[in-house]
């Protein structure tokens, strides 16, 4: 008997199909196909992973000569180490969908898994709500996070980010970068943060902008602060020079930076 037919053979006796004998031994369904119909020959490594797995010997496999052991139960079986990182995989996707777009996908595990769905769950997610290491869509969460609203270790959002570096509209985070930046290093239109560095208004223990306001300050127009008490200096000072410099800027903007020295 040829090796292709013992691996038709061993494989049917435990009820296994294609993918699922593919998944443990960590090779593609095709290679498994290729095997069974002689096109090629497993390398070696994968011929001692099955070899545990059929509980043959490597011999009895190779060898042109009958194999028919015994069928054991799947419980019986003793999986080698390296196989094990092959059944760390999970995957839900929800019937219901929404213009063609799974309404839930959850894909994780051990290797590269992308989730795609209105909520995504996955290695890779990308959805309106998306959670995972790398995550793209309307809400992320992640170790990357790129949408309209990030939350991530890096976060780049449209709106509003916040990370350990955060890009967008609206930053917040140790290193932040966007109109509104509040951070460690904040760097943008407005900036608020230790180091804060703004063309417009930058407010922190190091400033610098067109109006600076902080303990070191450089700007066109400053205001210091003493022993590091923002309280220190008056809302309407603020306001004033707010109201000189950019009167057109927005209430609501106004209103934010004044409510830091009330």
């Amino acid at each position: 008997m040829e090796f292709s037919e013992k691996m038709q053979q061993l494989r049917k006796q435990r009820g296994m199909s294609q993918e699922k004998l593919a998944e443990i031994i960590g090779v593609s369904r095709q290679a498994v196909s290729k095997w069974e119909s002689g096109q090629s020959y497993p390398e070696m490594d994968k011929m001692l992973s099955l070899s545990e797995l059929f509980n043959v010997s490597v011999d009895s496999l190779v060898k042109d000569a009958p194999s028919n052991p015994p069928p054991m139960e799947i419980t019986h079986i003793s999986q080698p180490a390296v196989d094990r990182r092959f059944m760390y995989h999970y995957e839900y996707k929800s019937k219901k969908t929404w213009f063609g777009v799974p309404l839930i996908h959850v894909n994780i595990g051990r290797g590269v898994y992308v989730a795609k769905g209105i909520i995504a769950v996955g290695n890779i997610a990308i959805g309106g709500l998306s959670v995972g290491i790398i995550t793209l869509g309307g809400l992320c969460l992640g170790a990357l996070a790129l949408g309209l609203f990030s939350f991530a270790g890096l976060a780049i959002g449209l709106l509003l980010s916040m990370g350990g570096l955060a890009v967008g509209a609206i930053a917040v985070g140790g290193l932040a970068v966007g109109i509104f930046a509040v951070g460690g290093l904040s760097v943008g239109v407005f900036s608020i943060g230790g180091c804060a560095i703004a063309s417009h208004i930058a407010i922190g223990g190091y400033a610098s902008g067109h109006i600076a306001i902080g303990d070191s300050v450089h700007g066109a127009y400053t205001l210091a602060i003493q022993d590091n008490d923002f309280s220190s200096i008056k809302a309407e000072q603020v306001e004033s020079l707010i109201h000189q410099e950019y009167p057109r800027l927005w209430n609501s903007i106004t209103a934010r930076i004044l409510s830091l020295f009330n």
